[in-house]
């Protein structure tokens, strides 16, 4: 008598595989596109903090934040708005690939946020 020795899995086994990949895929999408929107919330903030030290060189120059440039570069993917006065500017940073914006200021155009530090939100829907 033969015996059979068979090699190889089951459709069961397989199945079970095909699970528990879906199951960890579903776990980890989510995540990955939240660390893609913290990614671009950073480049924003980081595009901010430079602009900072760039407006802070024309204010050394010349005693007034009125020549700064009104829409300086950012990093890919990042627009870049500001507006100043003799006394102090402010500037927005949005990412097309979020909804989330931050803004900055100094001097007299601060408002309401700490001075020189960037400040995100997200649109209420």
């Amino acid at each position: 008598m033969q015996h059979r020795t068979r090699k190889g899995f089951t459709l069961i086994e397989l199945l079970i595989v095909v699970v528990i990949i879906g199951i960890l895929a579903a776990i980890a999408i989510p995540k990955f596109a939240q660390t893609k929107e913290k990614a671009y919330i950073t480049a924003m903030k980081s595009d901010l903090k430079n602009l900072v030290s760039a407006n802070e060189a024309v204010y050394s120059d010349a005693n007034s934040y009125a020549g700064i440039p009104g829409t300086p570069p950012g990093s890919s993917g990042v627009s870049i708005t500001q507006t100043g006065t003799a006394t102090g500017w402010s500037a927005n940073a949005s990412h097309g690939s979020t909804a989330v914006t931050c803004t900055i200021g100094v001097g007299t155009a601060a408002g309401a946020n700490p001075e020189g530090e960037p400040v995100c939100t997200t649109p209420a829907p």
